[in-house]
């Protein structure tokens, strides 16, 4: 059903010069948000979808990928790269909202990052804070210092 729905609204994204990406989710989402949680996936439907398609390399999503460097790789080697969002994983209690902020938790952001820029990515860097129970609760100006710094 997704790639049906994807084939579908395809000729009209391309028509309007719109690139879509396909996000891999953790499959901890798998039963209410989301269909497809490894990258390779992602990139399968790149490659039977064509041009006009890409992946958006999630590091909170990802970052337990067995073939994660493999992958990305290959997604740079088919220009099938669109963004690269950055988070901590920090055990969350809220699978959606309770993610950390870059450098809390176990992902190896940096390592990560090379891998995203020796694929040939090179654009913005998304910083997705989803923390109901801690950063949006602090002042702007702390969030944004720390991100900057961090």
């Amino acid at each position: 059903m997704f790639a049906d729905g994807m084939a579908a609204i395809l000729p009209h994204a391309r028509a309007s010069k719109v690139p879509l990406a396909i996000e891999p989710l953790h499959p901890m989402t798998a039963a209410d948000r989301g269909c497809i949680s490894l990258l390779s996936e992602a990139l399968d439907l790149c490659d039977a979808l064509g041009d006009g398609v890409g992946v958006a390399v999630d590091a909170y999503h990802l970052w337990w990928d067995p073939y994660l460097e493999r992958d990305i790789a290959r997604a740079g080697s088919r220009n099938h790269r669109a963004s690269y969002p950055a988070t901590g994983w920090c055990r969350p209690k809220d699978l959606v909202l309770g993610r950390g902020m870059m450098g809390d938790g176990v992902i190896d952001l940096p390592r990560i990052r090379r891998m995203v820029e020796g694929a040939g990515f090179h654009g913005h860097q998304e910083v997705e804070i989803f923390s109901a129970e801690n950063w949006w609760k602090r002042p702007g100006d702390e969030v944004l210092k720390t991100c900057v710094e961090r």
